[in-house]
């Protein structure tokens, strides 16, 4: 029986889903009624941040597809020009708004909790005369100002710095300069005048512009900001050392790379905006005009802020019940714990610290473990984790580490790591040509009284204390010896480039993990059409893969019940008649970002359930090596059943994704505010540590 061929525009597009998404984002920040306010703060700063990797990456591909006169359109149908100029109107609209937000709203609700970023002419006296000590000795040292005239050439900007253009006359000739000012990165950007009161550092250069300029006139100064195009590209198949050419390829990132937007202070001076556009090569509509300051990435500093009553409620996660068990010993015995059972964590709310971390610490210290291997994607400056591993070297252990160097804006701090590693006697491996390592794979080899045994961790984050505190992610530990042997022999792909596909209890891209969906999908198909107990259950941090989408579409055309779980991106559509009426899409956002992967299948009445690091996009499942663990533990799969039924339940905060568009729900048809999948996690995290 031929399948009834699938509407042309049944995908959403992926750049403006991820505009939708930051809006989401901005969301929070808007919603005075469940977000303290440093924390709405903080997630302006978030939807800034997010838009500065967006332009830096995404549009700055646009750009280059431009640029080469590519004239393909997306799966939607658009070509570059039309989807570039469609991004940036969207952009310019979303920026106004969070500006509006955060001048007329949060800057003034801050104020009246007495912290206030002030401008120079609402300073005090003595505050004035402390910031002029301040610029004496601590700015004015370090400024470099760059005139601009025949002699000296427009400088170079670097990307995302805050700059001071500033336009000088001579009042001897009567001419007029430009000349331009960067704003000292290395200095805080928010300059602390006493409890609650603060001051760009930009605020306190302009009042200064004379001491670089003497005897110049200045006319007028204002600040900008420039992004430019950040992503890596390097020709690894040419590359003799993928190491070195990436070296080269970030320095070349720090010169040359072409401006994607320019955003500058909302009352410039008109002939000081077309000399930045001229020199910058920008065109009108990548210009963002914004009120002063610019930059609210700055809005991260107030996350420090010590009062507790503008902030989340402090929240201190728990030791796992089947690893607290063990606590008695000193240090804890993971070890006997995994000999026992599976134990399957899920942080922020099952501490990282008492369960990966001491995972890899233990082994480090354990004089039976033989050999560790793990691989490192992103991890924090001051890594317990990247410790450990250089702790077990230099006993004498078998230690690898597969570092992914390609991990973008991580580049550099993986390449210090990985010399870090290589130096104390750690085998270092930086990924495999072509593929950037994305699994989140640890292995541990122990000589014990009836022989070798391993065990392994297997999870959907990153091996980052920092983040573990502030994502929500899932990890197995086991000592299953199905389990481990496949970890086991994955490893030994990507350190010996073996050409292993065939795994029994782990789905591995780019080879097994679209086809492996694909395959559960199709099964699901079939036991609907039996009569069987069927349903899929999903959550990601993206979807994007057509291969899959088409899957899920035909799927739900069936009547297979679809539910999505999508933090970022979704091209899919949902409740489009004859299309995806049995298909669900919502999304929660929240004081922790939604990190897990997790897949959830019926089975006919056994329930096939994974997790993993893998997204459902083309460079997951393609270009990068990523893992999907089979769980077994019947209890471990009430508690993924338990987490999609909390995120669908009516009465749980979300956003709903029905055809094109996102609604927010917070409260029921009666106004009862829902409440929030995140904060019930805690509040049972919280009854977990008081019933022990």
């Amino acid at each position: 029986m031929s399948e009834t061929p699938l509407p042309a525009d049944r995908y959403l597009d992926r750049e403006l889903s991820w505009l939708a998404f930051n809006n989401r984002v901005l969301d929070q920040a808007r919603d005075a009624t469940r977000v303290p306010l440093i924390e709405r703060a903080r997630f302006l700063a978030i939807f800034s941040s997010n838009l500065d990797e967006f332009f830096m990456v995404r549009v700055a591909g646009l750009k280059r597809r431009i640029a080469a006169g590519v004239a393909v359109p997306t799966v939607t149908g658009k070509m570059p020009g039309e989807l570039h100029d469609e991004l940036l109107a969207a952009v310019a609209d979303l920026v106004t708004e969070q500006s509006a937000l955060f001048q007329n709203e949060i800057r003034p609700a801050l104020a009246a909790e007495g912290i206030e970023i002030l401008k120079w002419d609402e300073l005090t006296a003595a505050e004035k005369d402390r910031m002029r000590e301040f610029f004496a000795e601590r700015i004015f040292p370090v400024l470099t100002p760059l005139a601009v005239d025949p002699s000296h050439p427009f400088p170079y900007i670097s990307g995302l710095s805050i700059n001071l253009a500033v336009l000088l006359r001579n009042p001897a000739t009567g001419s007029r300069q430009f000349a331009r000012v960067k704003v000292p990165p290395l200095l805080a950007r928010y300059v602390k005048l006493g409890e609650g009161r603060y001051v760009p550092l930009e605020e306190i250069i302009s009042r200064h512009l004379g001491q670089l300029f003497t005897g110049m006139q200045v006319q007028s100064h204002t600040t900008f900001r420039v992004t430019r195009n950040e992503d890596i590209e390097v020709e690894e198949d040419d590359a003799e050392n993928l190491l070195f050419a990436l070296e080269k390829e970030l320095l070349r990132r720090k010169v040359g790379r072409p401006p994607v937007r320019l955003e500058v202070e909302d009352d410039i001076d008109e002939r000081m905006l077309e000399m930045l556009m001229a020199e910058l090569d920008v065109h009108e509509n990548e210009v963002f005009r914004i009120a002063a300051p610019l930059d609210l990435t700055g809005l991260f500093a107030l996350s420090e802020s010590k009062r507790e009553d503008l902030l989340y409620p402090n929240f201190l996660p728990i030791t796992h019940p089947s690893l607290a068990e063990v606590e008695s010993a000193r240090p804890a015995d993971l070890f006997k714990a995994l000999k026992l059972r599976d134990v399957l964590v899920q942080h922020p709310y099952d501490s990282f610290a008492t369960s990966v971390q001491r995972f890899i610490e233990q082994a480090a210290a354990d004089p039976a473990v033989l050999a560790i291997k793990q691989t490192l994607y992103r991890t924090s400056g001051d890594s317990p984790i990247v410790d450990a591993l250089i702790e077990a070297a230099q006993a004498g252990k078998q230690v690898l580490a597969i570092v992914e160097i390609k991990a973008r804006f991580d580049e550099q701090n993986n390449i210090g790591w990985a010399r870090k590693l290589e130096k104390y006697g750690v085998h270092v491996v930086y990924g495999m040509l072509g593929l950037k390592t994305h699994c989140k794979l640890a292995l541990v080899v122990r000589e014990e009284g009836d022989g070798l045994r391993r065990y392994a961790h297997i999870g959907t984050g990153n091996y980052n204390p920092k983040t573990a505190r502030q994502y929500e992610d899932m990890g197995l530990l086991t000592s299953n010896p199905v389990i481990t042997d496949d970890v086991a022999r994955l490893f030994n792909h990507l350190s010996g480039m073996t050409q292993e596909t065939n795994y029994r209890r782990l789905l591995v891209a780019p080879h097994g993990i679209r086809k492996g969906l694909i395959d559960y999908i199709e099964e699901e198909i079939a036991n609907h059409r039996k009569g069987l107990p069927s349903g899929i259950k999903i959550k990601t941090n993206s979807v994007v893969d057509e291969a899959i989408i088409d899957a899920l579409y035909r799927a739900s055309q069936a009547g297979v019940p679809v539910d999505m779980l999508i933090r970022g991106i979704c091209t899919i559509r949902p409740g489009v008649p004859g299309l995806s009426e049995n298909l669900r899409v919502r999304s929660i956002l929240g004081r922790f970002l939604e990190h897990s992967r997790v897949f959830w299948f019926a089975g006919g009445g056994n329930p096939r359930v994974g997790i993993g690091s893998a997204d459902l996009m083309h460079r997951n499942l393609d270009r990068r090596v990523e893992a999907i663990v089979a769980l077994s533990n019947p209890a471990h799969i009430r508690q993924i059943e338990s987490l999609f039924e909390q995120a669908f339940s009516p009465e749980t905060v979300h956003w709903e994704l029905l055809d094109d568009t996102w609604t927010c729900h917070t409260t029921d048809a009666d106004g009862h505010p829902l409440t929030d999948l995140q904060e019930s996690l805690i509040q049972q995290t919280a009854a977990r540590r008081s019933s022990r």
